[in-house]
């Protein structure tokens, strides 16, 4: 019997997904715990609808996560911060600090926790960060910290 699952079950398949399972199966123990229903033709057209939705709706992301790399990629943030005589900051330069120079100096809105730093910056000069936007998806920053 093809079933269309409404929720995942473990060694048989995701939501969603239209799978073959013996009868009994599907009467005794999915159908009354409300976990699949019979795959009827309206039922798969439903199934096939929702994942072409989902689809349209991750391209979409996807091509906005790019444009929003593509922009990220031309941008220089420069951030002030007192130093030392031989280049070492007074302090540290986080990925809050970057995420809000971001916001300030070209009102776009990144979150922190997408800003990869390896380290937090201590140093005066020009550093190349990673911006992860998307899964697939990152750009490379130019932070500028100069002396205050």
């Amino acid at each position: 019997m093809k079933v269309v699952l409404l929720k995942d079950v473990k060694d048989l398949g995701k939501k969603d997904s239209a799978v073959n399972v013996s009868d009994g199966y599907a009467r005794n123990f999915l159908f009354p715990r409300g976990l699949a229903v019979e795959a009827s033709e309206g039922k798969m057209r439903e199934v096939i609808d929702k994942k072409n939705s989902v689809d349209n709706k991750k391209q979409l992301e996807l091509n906005a996560a790019k444009e929003l790399a593509e922009k990220l990629g031309k941008l220089t943030v420069t951030l002030q911060t007192k130093s030392g005589d031989n280049g070492k900051l007074f302090g540290s330069i986080t990925s809050k600090d970057i995420a809000d120079a971001v916001k300030n100096q070209h009102n776009i809105l990144i979150d922190k926790k997408k800003i990869v730093l390896p380290d937090a910056i201590k140093t005066i000069g020009e550093h190349h960060i990673d911006v992860k936007v998307y899964p697939e998806v990152s750009a490379k920053i130019t932070v500028k910290i100069i002396n205050q």
